[in-house]
Formats: structure tokens, sequence, C-alpha cells
């Protein structure tokens, strides 16, 4: 059981390591992209079209995926911050239902990333997307609307990592 929970706790690690990377990345292009716009807006007075769409992209991306390293240092909005000196049960207690509410809540969502109305799998959100084109940019926006599910799983994920003794604390390298 105890490697199993190393297993859990590991893999929380790696994904938030990698949101972190990915987050950061979105940000960077987001406020370039956005720089590049209002130079050539006030500057050229001729912005490129594509412009507005990247910024608007690499923005989901960088709250999607940020949400989850949000949820992993429990930056989240809490419920329940009373508990915090209550007693070890009401703990517990608490954090199954802070845990129970953010199932219930991300599990349909992801159930109707698969399929759409009627459980009909022709009409699910993903796989409309893969039929749909950004309006100035050449590719689906499969490659945006991918981020919603990612961001459900890996904060499951996380909510394994936390019954599993996450602290949530980002996972530090050691000096030696």
């Amino acid at each position: 059981m105890t490697s199993l929970k190393n297993a859990i706790l590991r893999i929380s690690r790696v994904l938030d390591w990698a949101a972190s990377a990915v987050t950061l990345t979105a940000l960077v292009v987001l406020v370039g992209v956005v720089l590049l716009q209002v130079a050539a807006r006030y500057i050229f007075q001729q912005p490129p079209s594509w412009t507005e769409e990247v910024a608007r992209y690499a923005m989901i991306w960088a709250g999607l995926i940020g949400a989850t390293m949000a949820f992993k240092r429990r930056f989240d909005p809490a419920l329940m911050n009373s508990v915090k000196n209550g007693p070890p049960w009401l703990q517990t207690a608490a954090e199954l239902v802070r845990s129970l509410v953010v199932l219930v809540y991300l599990a349909p969502v992801l159930l109707y990333c698969f399929v759409g109305p009627g459980m009909n799998p022709a009409r699910g959100f993903l796989l409309r997307h893969t039929k749909t084109m950004a309006e100035a940019l050449p590719f689906h926006t499969i490659w945006v609307a991918i981020a919603v599910p990612l961001m459900i799983v890996v904060i499951f994920v996380h909510i394994l990592a936390r019954h599993s003794g996450d602290d949530g604390a980002p996972h530090r390298a050691n000096p030696d």
C-alpha cells in the first residue's frame, strides 16, 4: 500500500512540474503576443490577425492548467477553513467533502468531453472540436479544447495524492 501511495505522490509531483512548465510557456506566449499586438496596433496601425487568437488560446491553457497548480497547492477556494483547528476526524470529513464536491462538479464535465446529449459520442465536446478550425490559424481547435480533460484528469490525480498524504507543497529537490 505504501508503494502505491508513493507512486501516486510521485505522479502528482511530475504532473505538477509539467503543469508548471506548460503554464509558464502559455503565459510567456500570452504576454509576448499581446505586446506584439499592442506594438503592431499603435506603431504600425496594423496588428497581425492571428495575435488575438493566439493570446486567447494561450490564456485558456494558462488558466486551465494553472488551475491544477492552484489545486495542488491548496490555493483553490476552500469550503471549510474553520476545521483546520478542529479534531482530526472533522478535518478528515472536511477533506472528504471537499474531494466529493470537486468530483461531483468535474466528473460530468469530463464525461461530456467524450459524449454529448443522449450519451452520443458524435456530439461530445472533443469530437466536435476535431471538426472546428481556428478562425485565423490553420489548425483544429481540438488543440485548445484538449486542455479541459487534461485539467480534470490532473486534478483527479491531485485528489488521490491528497488522500495519500500530499501536503500541497511543491516538491523541491535536495541541494546535496
